[in-house]
């Protein structure tokens, strides 16, 4: 090997990250105008925020050290940190506390981009990956937490994922915490306040023994590892386990059980009167208990959220790790009041939720709810006399005007690649012009995704001949003739 040699780079990019090609590209550009067309039907308006902030801005997520490396991808400039966005809520609280004055109150916004976190990546976990918010901030209604439920319902059932495939579970941590208090836990910062929410969290995984273990002295898993409780007492158990398990379809049933619950806690009390008013404006949505459940079991953003809070769960089932799982959640929010007020100093309302782009995109793929024609190339004008390029060029330059997505083959080889080309790029015409066409005035069209599908089916060259994957067309009527083999896909027609 020469020194020339050993010095060239290897082509890779860094672990957790990747490259996305056109197919997933413009899956996720549809899906991304579906959302963005119901998010603008319930009046929220588009937002854009840098990749870096300053790391107070994202403060929250930093660890308590000179150099803020963790859990964030960071970098200095003039004495002062900066760090890649973790999220899309942290700038908007900056956003909200910098113009503040400038914005309508209401402020009703979405945005979709990339966020980065520098954590370990594993199969499916990436270090960069896109989100997609809607919030509303300035406001205490429970419209607006209700409203979270009809856009993700409408978001859903527009992208094709129909009622019986979703379930929105909502809980209020002020509920949650009303159950705290009934029991007697102290407010402490790390104590068993937070070992009783994480138990909580585990639910899923767990199950209800699971929980209880970890609500008491601890729990062996069969590792062997053990985890230490919470160290409640049965009775305390027993009423956790009884806030766990009051979820039922009936939503004001749900209520009424947690009213019992929280007892005399005016907090809980608070939590359970906005959950009634939550369940009146679903109501009024049309948004029955198989669309959104109240469920007690729904923790969420332990340090974050402060009162409503929402996920959305794909109950439908995949094939995952050789076990059959349900898809899970792919959508999470709620209320977060305090986040503006670390910059303000005042307490600011906020709510709202963030899809997984990238985790749905994979929920739609499962279900075979993205259309194929979507990732449809542009028709390719095939080049048999080298002289006559600029007649070619007229050709892709009369499509390309009439807003057909059009390239002109621009490689060397011969006829038979070309169409092998095309197939790669998923064309769904060809245009074929030789010195024949040329003479006769005529351009013969190639229905690319016809004849793959005839090609399967048809072995006899005087049937083939017979069918209309390839017509002639006057060169006028050039335009004119690619629209009617476009529309007749576009229509559903001859689709496998």
């Amino acid at each position: 090997m020469s020194g020339q040699d050993a010095e060239r780079p290897t082509p890779r990019v860094p672990r957790g990250f990747r490259d996305l090609f056109a197919a997933d590209l413009v899956a996720r550009r549809e899906m991304l105008a579906t959302l963005v067309e119901v998010y603008e039907r319930y009046g929220f308006e588009p937002l854009d925020t840098p990749a870096l902030e300053y790391v107070e801005t994202l403060g929250k997520f930093l660890p308590e050290s000179d150099t803020p490396d963790g859990g964030v991808f960071a970098l200095r400039e003039d004495e002062e940190w900066m760090a890649m966005r973790y999220d899309l809520t942290a700038p908007l609280s900056r956003v909200v506390a910098q113009y503040g004055n400038q914005l309508t109150s209401p402020y009703r916004r979405y945005q979709m981009g990339p966020v980065w976190r520098q954590e370990k990546p594993g199969p499916g976990r990436y270090r960069e990956f896109y989100q997609c918010d809607f919030d509303t901030v300035g406001t205490e209604s429970m419209v607006a937490d209700a409203e979270i439920c009809s856009v993700v319902a409408n978001s859903f059932e527009a992208l094709g994922i129909g009622r019986g495939e979703y379930i929105l579970k909502v809980n209020n941590r002020k509920v949650l915490n009303g159950v705290l208090d009934a029991i007697a836990l102290p407010e402490d910062e790390g104590g068993q306040r937070l070992a009783v929410l994480r138990a909580i969290d585990k639910l899923d995984r767990l199950g209800g023994d699971g929980v209880r273990g970890l609500l008491g002295k601890g729990r062996m898993d069969p590792s062997g590892d053990y985890t230490g409780g919470a160290d409640l007492s049965s009775e305390q158990i027993d009423i956790v386990m009884g806030y766990l398990e009051a979820t039922v379809e009936d939503r004001t049933r749900v209520c009424a059980r947690l009213r019992e619950l929280v007892g005399s806690s005016e907090v809980g009390a608070e939590g359970v009167r906005e959950l009634e008013e939550i369940h009146e404006l679903l109501e009024a949505m049309d948004l029955g208990s198989d669309q959104v459940v109240f469920d007690p079991s729904v923790v969420r953003g332990l340090a974050y959220y402060t009162g409503p809070v929402v996920e959305g769960v794909l109950t439908f089932e995949v094939d995952e790790d050789g076990a059959r799982r349900e898809f899970g959640s792919v959508i999470g929010g709620g209320r977060y009041d305090s986040l503006v007020e670390r910059f303000t100093g005042a307490k600011i309302p906020a709510t709202g939720a963030s899809i997984g782009v990238d985790r749905l995109l994979t929920a739609l793929k499962a279900l075979g709810r993205q259309r194929a024609d979507r990732s449809q190339g542009p028709v390719i004008i095939t080049v048999f006399e080298r002289d006559r390029m600029a007649d070619y060029q007229r050709m892709a330059n009369d499509l390309r005007v009439a807003g057909i997505a059009t390239e002109l083959y621009l490689g060397t080889k011969g006829f038979r690649a070309q169409l092998k080309y095309a197939d790669k790029r998923h064309s769904p015409v060809a245009v074929i012009a030789g010195s024949n066409e040329f003479e006769s005035g005529e351009i013969t069209l190639k229905d690319l995704r016809l004849g793959a599908k005839l090609s399967k089916t048809i072995k006899d060259r005087e049937a083939w001949t017979e069918q209309p994957a390839q017509v002639a067309v006057p060169r006028a009527e050039l335009v004119a003739g690619v629209k009617q083999l476009l529309e007749r896909h576009a229509n559903g027609g001859d689709q496998d």
